[in-house]
Order: structure tokens, then sequence, then C-alpha cells
């Protein structure tokens, strides 16, 4: 920054504050439309850099090559990290898994000594490597990571190698212009036990129990994913249900989402596994929608064990066995239905856990539109 500008910024104000004393209001007129039309070229053009600056950061990431690993490396070293829209942390991560080599990436990134600027982009490029299939254990920096890791970081919380039900993770693969898939939320003809209709319209007496930390924990993918609109609901049986009754009990619990839902209205519903599931939240976490970008893998991976513990039921507070065991010990449901909460026009879903006592079920509803 020139160091003359403050002071000559200075007597442009003395000057103006001294022509207004003496009336001259249209000098003011004048230095405010000249100062808007130099603010506005401003913004301009820190729009144009800040572009500039993405590409040149996704060009270097996605740019196969040691040499291109490394000259990313000193620009982030010198003048990072940059913690804006398109070069945060966690986009370069994902940008870097998607196509250096892990020996590279291990050695140039995690085999250093002491704390520095890139520890936020260690944490999630190791959780980016794992999500696709990378085996940490091979590369001595990546499996003492965990080991040095900052403690405090959301993302130690999880676990160091991916559970059996997360290997279902769909490519997050990136352009340089920053394209990405959408969300994985199409509802297909397997498993499928739609109840018979016309269904009844008499609604079940069961209350919303959940808490604000249970919806809070069980709307995190598709908030993490910018969705246009979603909700969370959890009631508590008199009894154990057998999970066969669970499709019919869903369409007539007191929820927004199933409201005004006519007795002969399309209302679809299939048992799934835990991976279907996972595929289902973590897409939506990472990749997002139509609103934003999503979270990326590490923080997308975050986002769904958070809504697989609020779904499973697992304890606020819970350890990552803990909600993996509530999880796995679950019944699941995927739902679509014809009722004015989902619009059905681009990414909408509804998900059902009954509990491992099945005195409990936890519903997850999203839609991409607002």
């Amino acid at each position: 920054m020139n160091d003359e500008a403050p002071e000559r910024q200075k007597l442009v104000w003395e000057q103006a504050e001294a022509r207004a004393r003496q009336g001259d209001m249209a000098h003011v007129r004048e230095l405010g439309s000249r100062l808007s039309k130099e603010l506005n070229a401003a913004v301009e053009q820190v729009r144009e850099l800040d572009h500039g600056l993405t590409r040149a950061v996704r060009m270097l990431a996605l740019t196969p090559g040691r040499d291109s690993l490394v000259q990313l490396i000193r620009l982030m070293d010198e003048d990072g990290p940059f913690r804006r829209s398109g070069t945060e942390p966690r986009v370069i991560a994902s940008l870097l898994a998607e196509t250096q080599q892990p020996a590279d990436l291990s050695e140039l990134l995690y085999d250093r000594t002491g704390r520095d600027e890139l520890d936020e982009l260690r944490s999630c490029l190791f959780h980016e490597l794992l999500l696709r299939g990378v085996a940490t254990e091979d590369f001595r920096p990546l499996r003492r990571w965990p080991v040095v890791r900052p403690g405090w970081h959301t993302l130690s919380w999880l676990p160091t190698e991916l559970r059996p039900f997360e290997t279902a993770s769909r490519s997050l693969g990136r352009s340089a212009q920053g394209g990405v898939g959408g969300p994985v939320t199409g509802l297909t003809d397997e498993d499928r036990l739609d109840p018979p209709t016309p269904r009844t319209t008499e609604r079940s007496p069961l209350r919303d129990v959940a808490t604000a930390e249970v919806h809070e924990a069980v709307v995190a993918a598709p908030n993490a994913g910018n969705f246009g609109d979603f909700g969370a609901w959890a009631f508590a049986l008199d009894a154990p249900v057998d999970p066969i009754l669970v499709p019919a009990l869903v369409p007539t619990l007191p929820m927004a989402c199933v409201e005004g839902l006519g007795p002969s209205a399309r209302f679809e519903i299939a048992r799934r596994p835990l991976t279907d599931i996972w595929q289902m939240l973590f897409s939506t976490a990472s990749m997002g929608g139509v609103y934003g970008p999503g979270a990326h893998g590490a923080f997308g991976r975050r986002a769904t064990w958070w809504s697989l513990a609020g779904l499973g039921g697992a304890p606020v507070g819970a350890s990552a066995e803990e909600v993996e065991r509530c999880a796995v010990e679950s019944t699941w449901f995927h739902f679509e239905c014809d009722s004015d909460w989902f619009h059905n026009e681009i990414y909408d879903y509804g998900i059902a856990a009954l509990s491992p006592d099945r005195r409990r079920i936890t519903v997850l509803a999203a839609t991409d539109t607002d």
C-alpha cells in the first residue's frame, strides 16, 4: 500500500470539511460521487483478483505431478493460508486428494517438524485420502498424523480408518472450474415396503420429543450441504415396534414433511442398509445441492457422522465407537412422498431410523428447494 495514501486522504477530507463549513455542499456531493465510482472499481478489481487466485490454486492442485505440488505448497507457505471462498484449506485438501500422489503428499505436507499454518489443510487432507481408499498406514508421516494432529480440532473425533459402512463413499471429483456431481438421493424399487392405499388419515398420537441438540445433530448433513430446507423429528414409542410396521406408521406421524398427505397420494418407502444411508447423507453434506458447493470430503464426513448420531439415538457427546454401534444396530428406511413440504424438483428425501431397542423413531426430511 502506498504510504502517501493516508496523508493524501487526510488532506482530501480536511479540504472537504472546510468547503462544507463554507456551505459548498456540491463539493461534498462531487467527492462522494468520485469515491463511489472508485469503490465500485476497487470491488470489481478484488472480485477479479479473487477469481484469479482461485483459478491459480486449483490449477496447481489439480495438475498431477510433484512440481505443481511443490509450487502450491510454496505459495501457501509464503502467502497463505488464503481462507477465501474457493481457496479454503478444506477445498484445497479435496483438490489435492483428487490428483496428487499420496507418497508426495505424505512427504511434502506431513513430514515436517513443528506446527505451522498448514495444520488445517493436513487435518482435512487426511480424511480426504481415507475417503478415496488410500492406505494411510503405508506412509509413515500419514501414519503418525493421528498422534500429532491438533486434539482440539473437530475432525480429530472421527475414526482414523474408514468403517465398513463408509466404503460406498462416492467420488468427489472436481474440475479446475469447480464442477462436482450432486447428491445420491433417488429411491429405487429394491426392498420397497409401500403401505397399501388408501392409507388411514388418522394422525398418530405420538409427540415429537426431539431436543435442540438432537435436531441439530440429525440435520447436520443437509445443513452442511446448504440444502434449501430440512427438518428433524423424534418419537418415543410406548413399546418396541416390529420394523415391518414402520412403513405404515411414518406417514401418520405428526411431522410437517407428511402434513396434508392424502390417503392415496404417493408415499414410497424402502428398507435400506446403512451403507446406502451413509452414501445419501455423505453425498448431501460433501457435494451440496443447488445452493452451495457442500462441505467437501473431510467436513462432509464429520457432518454425516453427526447425522448418524442423531438418527441412531446415540447420546449427546458419544464417542465414534458408540455412534457406530447405534447406527449399525438401527433399522433404516428411505422414503419419498407428494406432500406439500416436499417439492420433488431436484433432491428430496426422507430417512427414518428405528433405534436398536425399537422404542424410538427418528426422522430426517430434506429438500433442495426452499
